[in-house]
């Protein structure tokens, strides 16, 4: 049984397959039909302004409103994400930006998680709040939590699943279930399974959101967004403020991501089979408190990750034992492979502590509560030599305690 029969059935996805990915990750929107030198590999187009023949009438007019490359790389997200439509933006955050300001206003509420990632942690709270919009930051995890979180004003819940930094684990189907009950839009961020090991929108998802610089571009190189919608509908209203707004990424990054979606199954693939090792490498250490990854069945949630994906990345989370700010930062500092990095899902590991980095903006006593630490390590396993990385997180975490 396929992944997409598994997932119209409700039944679990763990270790399936979605038919043809990467047949549609390299070819769809790819025609060289479309081009007059019927080139294989889609132009950058970097013109600003296009030719009209007469008057208003013309497939593209403005940069802003559309562009070649940018249509290539929305038509393939679309097509492996199972959604119908896809727009591109210069970030994340101008995507999570503009997805809140598409169908949200004024005395408005969101539902998000109470470890969501710190941009939109700061986003939801710090900009959207003087907008008269504002969240309630519940435990995703449990869904009479979430079912208590709805008010009549509530009119978008955001879950990212697994979150950013700890790695829980958020039952999709179930909570976008409680949304849809309430007349309520739900968006996932799968920004940390990619489009591979999981497709919101076949579990009930109104829309799905990408930080593309991570796993989906996957080089390092490009900052930008993408959401995918369920409907036409949603896509107009979101394409609107797109085009009003104007948080539009570059041709050429758009023909770099599309670039990077070719070989997106093979680096997942990569990314979870050295994850894996990892993970168990850190359950038998010593040194090692606790660690939480989604893809292994050490994790708490594995039940709920099998009924959601097929498969899962290379972010690992651990704590360390008995360590201290101190200890923690020589542990990061001797990492040799492993780069001392922001970011995540690019072909190189990195590694980072969340409390002083990634969500040093999340105020001190909820990272406590959260149990975002001084102790606490979020790893984005790359693909390299799974033997180096292990070599280099032994060294590393000897080091760390060495007196």
């Amino acid at each position: 049984m396929s992944a997409d029969q598994a997932a119209k059935q409700g039944l679990p996805l763990w270790g399936k397959t979605w038919s043809s990915f990467a047949t549609d990750a390299i070819h769809a929107g790819q025609q060289p039909e479309q081009w007059s030198s019927m080139m294989v590999v889609p132009a950058i187009t970097p013109s600003t302004t296009f030719k009209q023949l007469t008057p208003g009438v013309g497939k593209y007019e403005y940069g802003r409103s559309g562009n070649p490359t940018r249509d290539c790389l929305e038509s393939c997200v679309a097509k492996i994400e199972c959604g119908s439509n896809a727009l591109a933006f210069s970030s994340g955050l101008a995507a999570t930006n503009a997805i809140v300001t598409s169908f949200l206003e004024n005395g408005d509420h969101i539902i998000t998680s109470d470890d969501v990632y710190g941009g939109t942690n700061r986003l939801f709270k710090r900009v959207m709040a003087k907008m008269g919009v504002t969240a309630s930051f519940v435990n995703l995890e449990d869904l009479d939590a979430v079912a208590e979180a709805f008010q009549k004003n509530t009119k978008l819940i955001w879950l990212e699943t697994p979150t950013n930094p700890t790695m829980k684990v958020i039952d999709i189907r179930a909570v976008c279930n409680l949304a849809k009950n309430n007349n309520v839009l739900s968006v996932v961020d799968n920004t940390f399974m990619s489009s591979y090991f999981q497709r919101p929108i076949t579990l009930g998802a109104d829309m799905t959101f990408h930080s593309a610089t991570k796993y989906m571009n996957g080089h390092s190189d490009v900052v930008m967004g993408l959401v995918i919608t369920k409907t036409k509908e949603l896509h107009e209203k979101l394409y609107f403020t797109q085009y009003a707004v104007g948080a539009v990424p570059s041709p050429f990054d758009c023909y770099l991501c599309n670039r990077g979606l070719k070989t997106l199954h093979v680096r997942m693939e990569k990314h979870f089979e050295n994850a894996q090792k990892v993970c168990k490498f850190l359950l038998q250490h010593p040194k090692v408190e606790k660690i939480n990854y989604p893809g292994d069945e050490s994790h708490p949630r594995f039940e709920v990750t099998k009924k959601n994906a097929t498969g899962a990345s290379g972010m690992v989370a651990f704590w360390l034992k008995d360590a201290d700010l101190d200890i923690t930062s020589k542990v990061l500092q001797n990492m040799k492979i492993f780069t001392l990095a922001e970011s995540l899902g690019g072909f190189e590991s990195l590694a980072e502590l969340p409390a002083v980095m990634t969500h040093a903006s999340v105020p001190a006593d909820e990272r406590k509560i959260l149990g975002i630490g001084d102790n606490f390590i979020r790893l984005s396993v790359g693909i390299e030599s799974s033997d180096d990385l292990l070599k280099d997180l032994e060294q590393a975490i000897e080091a760390g305690y060495r007196k």
